[in-house]
């Protein structure tokens, strides 16, 4: 019979048992937009799955892919504005 007591420190280890820290929940704001963007492209993308797309479909798709680019690029512009001082 094995001993478990040796490996319970490793499966209640308090380095995973935290709350998010001040900077990654910053992370996680400054993030949101690209998130809610890929999350209408899947939804779009979710509706066609059984089914042929239909014109209307195929336009919503394009439109959440779009906003998704959109959200990328303004991500990458606010992190090369952080990173230079606000100088483009």
């Amino acid at each position: 019979m094995k001993n478990i007591a040796a490996l319970q420190a490793v499966v209640t280890a308090d380095g995973f048992d935290r709350e998010p820290t001040a900077a990654e929940l910053d992370a996680i704001e400054t993030e949101m937009p690209v998130v809610l963007a890929r999350v209408e492209l899947l939804d779009a993308q979710i509706v066609t799955l059984d089914r042929t797309p239909s014109e209307l479909d195929q336009r919503r798709i394009r439109r959440a892919h779009r906003r998704v680019l959109a959200a990328r690029r303004e991500l990458s512009n606010q992190a090369a504005a952080a990173v230079t001082g606000g100088a483009a």
